[in-house]
C-alpha cells in the first residue's frame, strides 16, 4: 500500500499535465489578450479558488493563497488542513488535526506567521511524543477555528517590504473587517461530529454579524466560533530501541561474587547467545497506549473601521481563543527493558530492572530482537492527567492617510500574547515485579502481540505504587509591535516605499516538581503512610487491547492521597522549581529594522515587466536567562548579546505572452535559533529511564541563507493554471544540537557527580556510572536545500453536460538537501536531508460545483521524515542513524446542498482514511509510536443573510 501511494505522486503529475495538454488545446481559441483573469461570476469553492488565483498573479512576489468561500465560510475545519493544499507545504498532526506545518522541506521554526500583518506565535501543549509543551518558536495552528479567518497567504520568497525571521515562508492569516462586506452581512453555522473510534458526538458552531454606517464610512464586525471535540487516540509505543548492552550489564546477568551484593545479578554474562542477545536492539517499553481528550475551543474576532475623511482609514482589529481541554494517557508496559545497572541485596527481589530478566527464546531479525518470552520482568501501568488551556489575544491598530495622489503614509501598533498553562500534569504508576513468561512479537512491527506470562493483571495486591509525578508547567510568549512606513508614486512605472519597524518578544517558560528545596528527584519518593494503602482505594479496571488491569485512577488519588495539598505527609507534595530548572528560563529580544524597497510596472519591448528591488536591516538584542552549576550547586545565570543582518531581496516577473508569467526572486534571509537553544548554563534531568544533561548556548548566530527561485505560470484558461517552480537556498549557518554518549562521572560539562546524585534521587539504574546523554547546540556549516513544485488548476467548463461543473487541483512537490551532521568534536558523523523535511509531497483535490450542490474530495500525501539525526539510542557499538516519521496519506470530502438564498445543508468527512501516526527509529524502521485517532463526520447547516 505504501509502495502503491508513492507510485501515485508521479501518477498525479503525469495526470495533471495530460489533462491540461488537452484542456488547452480546447480553450486556446477562447484565451482574451488581456492579460488579467477574465472577469466570471462564480460562486463558493470556486469563486474561492478564482480569487486566490488573482491574489497570485498579481504578487510581485511568489505567493499561494487559500481565500473564504463564503461569509464565514473557510473550506476546511482547521487552518492548517487549509494550508497543506498549497504547493510545498506539508503539515504534522497532533491528536488528529493539523498542528504546525513546515515550507519546502523547512521545519516549523522557520515558518513566520503574521496575524492581521503583526508577528505572533501561539503554543499549545500535547503528548511527549507530540512535542509535549511547545517552548519553540513553531506556530500551533490548532489554536484557532477556521471560521475566524478569510484569507490564508503564503509568501515564499522575501520582499524587503516584510519582516525578516523565515527561512521557509511567512504565512499571513487576516480575520475579517466589515469593509470587506457591503453593508450588512450576517452567517451562522451549526454541525455536529460523530468519531467512530471514540463513539462520541460532539457540537461546533460559528457566527458572523457585520454592518456599516454613515454612507460606509464606519463600520464593525463581530464573529465567534466554538468547537468541543473528545477525542480517543490508540495504538502502542516503544519509546525507542536500544541494545542490551546500554543498559549494562545486560540480559541474563551473572551473579556477583563479591562485595555486599554477591549472588546477585550484576556480571556481564560472556555466553555466546547473551552476547548475542544483548547485541541486538530490543523495545525499551514495548507497550500499549490509550489517550482521552476532550477539548474546547472559542474564538472571537472584533474589527471596527473608520474612514474619517477620504484618502484616509483607521483599522482596530481584536482576536481572542481560548484552546482549553484534558488529557488522559494511560499506559501498559514492561519498563524493566530500559532499567540497567547490577542488581543490589535491596532491588533483586523486586525493581532490578534487564541485569535479572532472562531471555527464554527469541527472534532476532537484522539485529533486531523481534520476538522474545521472557522471565523476570517488571511490568507497570501509568495514568497521566493533564489539564491544558491557552488564551491568545491580540489588538492592533492600522492607519492608512493618502495625503496626496502620490504618497501614502501608514502605521500601525499591535500586542499579542500566547498563554499557555499546564497547571495540572500529574502521573501515578504502579509496578507489577518479577513477571514469567512475558511475550512480546513485533513480527507485524505496527500491530505487536503481548503476553503478560503469570501476572494477575486486575489483582490490585500484586502491583506496588513507585512513583508521584506532579509536573505543572507553562509557556508565555508576548509581542509588541510599531512600524511606520510610506509609499511614494513617482510615475506610471516606478514606485518606492520605505518604513521603520520596532518588535519586543518575550518568551518565559516556567515547571515545577516536588520538592524539598533541592534539585534532588522526588518522584520515587512515596511516603510511608501513603506505601501503606490499598491500592484498592485508589485504582480502577482498564482495557488495553481486549486485556483488562489495573490502573492508577487520578481521580480517586488525588483525593485519597491529597495530591493537591502541598502540606500533606509532611510536604510530600510541595512543589519547586529546583528539580526542574532547564524548564524555567526566559528569552527576550528587541528587534529594530528598516527597509527601502522600489516597485517597478512598465513594459519593455512590448513586454510587461514588473517587481521590486530594497534591502533590509535589522539589528537584534537579545537577553536569556537560565540555570548553571558552581560546586554543585545551581545558580541563576543570564547573558545578552547583539547581532545584526542587511537583507536584499529581489522579485521580478516578466510576462513575455499573454497570460504567461516568468518569476525570478532572489535574496538574503535570516532566522533566528529556537529558543531552548539559546538558554545559558546546563541543566540535569531524569524523567524515569531517561537520563539527559543539556547546556544552552546564548552565543548562536542566527541560521541565514541565500535564496533564489524562478517560476513558470501559465494561465491558459479563466480561473486555472499550470506551474512550475524551481527553488533553492543555500544555507550558509545551522544550529545543530550535538550528543555524546557518556557516564556522568568525567562529563564534558565539567558537572560534578553530586550534581546526578541529586537528579537520579531514588530512581532505580539512575547513577554517574551510568550512561547519560549530554547535549549542547553549535553553529555547523549549512548546506543546500533545493526543488520543485508542479501546480495545476483547472474547471472543466469544456465537458459535456454536469462534468463542465466538475474541476480538479493538483499539486506535486520535491526536495532535498545536502546537510552534514556533526558530533561534539566537529567531525562529520552523517550527510542526508534536514529534519523535518519530506522529499515527496502531493495534494490532489477534485470537485462539483453547481447552483444547488457542490462536492469534493481531496488527498495528501506527506513523504517521510528525520526528526532527529543522530538517532536517540545511537553509540558507536549499535548506529542509529536517524529517527523519523513514516508518510501520511489522508483523505477528506465535504457536500453541500443549498436549499435557499439563505439556507444549505452540509456533510463533511475528515480523516478518512483514519491515518496513523507512525514514528520510527533507525534504518530498520522499528516502531517507536503507532497510533490513531478515528474517522470524522459532520453534519451542520449554514445561514447566511
Amino acid at each position: 500500500m505504501r509502495a502503491l501511494k508513492i507510485g501515485v505522486s508521479a501518477g498525479a503529475v503525469a495526470m495533471a499535465l495530460a489533462a491540461a495538454g488537452a484542456a488547452m488545446a480546447q480553450d486556446a481559441a477562447v484565451t482574451t489578450e488581456n492579460s488579467e483573469v477574465e472577469a466570471v461570476v462564480v460562486t463558493g469553492f470556486r469563486n474561492s479558488l478564482a480569487k486566490a488565483l488573482n491574489v497570485k498573479r498579481e504578487e510581485a512576489a511568489a505567493t499561494d493563497s487559500i481565500l473564504a468561500e463564503d461569509i464565514g465560510k473557510f473550506p476546511d475545519l482547521n487552518l492548517s488542513e487549509s494550508i497543506q493544499r498549497i504547493p510545498g507545504v506539508a503539515l504534522a498532526r497532533d491528536g488528529g488535526e493539523g498542528r504546525q506545518i513546515s515550507v519546502r522541506g523547512l521545519g516549523p521554526q522557520f515558518t513566520r506567521v503574521r496575524i492581521n500583518g503583526m508577528e505572533a506565535l501561539t503554543t499549545a501543549g500535547g503528548a511527549d511524543a507530540s512535542g509535549g509543551t511547545n517552548r519553540g518558536r513553531s506556530f500551533d495552528f490548532n489554536i484557532f477555528a477556521s471560521d475566524l479567518f478569510n484569507a490564508i497567504t503564503v509568501r515564499k520568497t522575501a520582499e524587503a517590504s516584510t519582516e525578516e525571521g523565515s527561512l521557509g515562508a511567512t504565512v499571513d492569516l487576516r480575520t475579517a473587517r466589515p469593509f470587506d462586506y457591503n453593508g450588512f452581512a450576517m452567517s451562522a453555522s451549526l454541525q455536529g461530529s460523530y468519531n467512530d473510534l471514540s463513539e462520541k458526538a460532539t457540537p461546533r458552531g460559528a457566527f458572523m454579524v457585520s454592518n456599516t454606517w454613515q454612507d460606509g464610512r464606519f463600520g464593525a464586525l463581530f464573529s465567534i466560533a466554538y468547537t468541543k471535540r473528545k477525542i480517543l487516540e490508540e495504538g502502542n509505543s516503544t519509546v525507542r530501541w536500544a541494545t542490551g548492552n546500554a543498559f549494562s550489564p545486560g540480559f541474563d546477568a551473572l551473579p556477583q561474587t563479591s562485595g555486599a551484593n554477591i549472588g546477585t545479578p550484576g556480571l556481564v554474562n560472556p555466553s555466546a547467545q547473551a552476547v548475542a542477545d544483548n547485541a541486538a536492539f530490543h523495545p525499551r517499553f514495548p507497550r500499549l497506549d490509550r489517550f482521552e481528550s476532550d477539548q474546547e475551543r472559542l474564538g472571537a474576532t472584533l474589527a471596527l473601521q473608520f474612514q474619517p475623511f477620504e484618502g484616509t482609514t483607521l483599522s482596530f482589529d481584536a482576536l481572542y481563543a481560548d484552546f482549553k481541554g484534558t488529557r488522559q494517557e494511560t499506559y501498559l508496559e514492561a519498563p524493566s527493558f530500559s532499567t540497567g545497572g547490577a542488581c543490589t541485596a535491596a532491588n533483586a527481589a523486586n525493581s532490578c530492572g534487564i541485569a535479572d530478566t532472562n531471555v527464554v527464546s527469541r527472534t532476532i531479525e537484522n539485529g533486531v530482537m523481534v520476538k522474545g518470552v521472557f522471565d523476570d520482568v517488571d511490568l507497570a501501568v501509568e495514568n497521566r492527567f493533564d489539564k491544558l488551556d491557552t488564551k491568545f489575544t491580540q489588538f492592533s491598530l492600522t492607519g492608512d492617510h493618502q495625503i496626496n495622489d502620490s504618497l501614502t503614509i501608514h502605521g500601525f501598533v499591535g500586542h499579542s500574547k500566547s498563554d499557555h498553562q499546564n497547571p495540572i500534569q500529574t502521573t501515578l504508576r504502579f509496578d507489577y515485579f518479577n513477571v514469567d513468561g512475558y511475550s512480546y512479537d513485533y513480527t507485524d512491527s505496527r500491530n505487536p502481540k503481548f503476553g503478560y506470562g503469570n501476572a494477575a493483571l486486575t489483582d490490585p495486591t500484586k502491583w506496588k505504587l513507585t512513583q508521584i509525578r506532579l509536573r505543572p508547567q507553562s509557556a508565555v510568549n508576548t509581542y509588541d509591535t510599531a512600524q511606520a512606513w510610506a509609499e511614494y508614486k513617482l510615475n506610471d512605472a516606478l514606485s518606492f516605499s520605505g518604513g521603520l519597524n520596532f518588535k519586543q518578544y518575550d518568551f518565559e517558560t516556567t515547571e515545577m516538581r516536588r520538592t524539598v528545596g533541592t534539585t534532588t528527584n522526588q518522584e520515587t519518593v512515596i511516603p510511608t503512610a501513603i506505601a501503606a494503602l490499598s491500592l484498592a482505594s485508589f485504582s480502577r479496571l482498564a482495557s488495553f487491547d481486549g486485556v483488562q488491569t489495573v490502573i492508577p485512577d487520578l481521580a480517586k488519588a488525588a483525593s485519597v492521597l491529597s495530591l493537591y495539598d502541598p502540606t500533606a505527609y509532611g510536604g510530600a507534595f510541595k512543589l519547586g522549581s529546583e528539580p526542574a530548572l532547564g524548564n524555567n528560563r526566559t528569552v527576550s529580544e528587541e528587534d529594530r529594522g528598516a527597509y527601502l524597497q522600489g516597485d517597478l510596472r512598465t513594459e519593455i519591448g512590448g513586454v510587461g515587466v514588473r517587481g521590486n528591488l530594497g534591502v533590509r536591516y535589522v539589528k537584534t538584542k537579545q537577553y536569556a536567562t537560565g540555570y548553571t552549576y558552581v560546586g554543585g550547586s545551581p545558580v541563576a545565570i543570564s547573558a545578552g548579546r547583539e547581532y545584526s543582518d542587511t537583507l536584499p531581496a529581489l522579485n521580478l516577473v516578466v510576462e513575455p505572452t499573454d497570460n504567461f508569467l516568468i518569476r525570478f526572486g532572489a535574496a538574503k534571509v535570516m532566522s533566528r535559533p529556537d529558543l531552548g537553544s539559546l538558554t545559558p548554563g546546563s541543566t540535569v534531568s531524569v524523567s524515569g529511564t531517561a537520563r539527559s544533561v543539556t547546556a544552552g548556548n546564548p552565543n548562536l548566530d542566527p541560521f541565514r541563507a541565500k535564496t533564489y527561485d524562478v517560476a513558470f505560470e501559465w494561465y491558459f484558461q479563466s480561473q486555472a493554471l499550470l506551474s512550475l517552480a524551481l527553488f533553492q537556498k543555500d544555507i550558509g549557518s545551522l544550529v545543530q544540537t550535538v550528543t555524546t554518549s557518556t557516564t556522568f562521572t568525567g562529563n564534558p560539562f565539567g558537572i560534578p557527580d553530586s550534581v546526578a546524585i541529586a537528579a537520579c534521587g531514588a530512581t532505580t539504574g539512575c547513577s554517574p556510572s551510568a550512561l547519560w546523554n549530554f547535549s549542547t547546540p553549535k553553529n555547523t556549516d549549512g548546506g543546500k536545500v533545493k526543488g520543485f513544485e508542479v501546480n495545476y488548476q483547472q474547471p472543466f467548463k469544456f465537458l459535456p453536460g454536469p462534468l463542465a461543473n466538475t474541476g480538479v487541483l493538483l499539486n506535486y512537490t520535491y526536495v532535498k538537501s545536502d546537510v552534514k551532521y556533526v558530533n561534539a568534536s566537529g567531525a562529520v558523523v552523517a550527510t542526508g536531508d534536514l529534519t523535518g523535511l519530506s522529499r515527496n509531497g502531493y495534494n490532489a483535490t477534485l470537485y462539483y460545483e453547481d447552483a444547488k450542490f457542490s462536492a469534493r474530495v481531496s488527498a495528501s500525501y506527506r513523504d517521510k521524515y528525520l526528526t532527529r539525526v543522530l538517532g536517540q539510542e545511537n553509540t558507536a557499538a549499535a548506529p542509529v542513524l536517524y529517527d523519523g516519521t513514516n508518510e501520511t496519506f489522508n483523505v477528506d470530502a465535504s457536500v453541500q446542498y443549498t436549499l435557499n438564498d439563505q439556507f444549505k445543508i452540509t456533510l463533511e468527512g475528515v480523516n478518512l482514511t483514519d491515518e496513523y501516526q507512525d514514528q520510527f527509529s533507525g534504518e530498520q524502521n522499528m516502531p517507536v509510536v503507532y497510533h490513531h485517532t478515528g474517522r470524522e463526520v459532520l453534519v451542520g447547516l449554514r445561514y447566511k443573510f
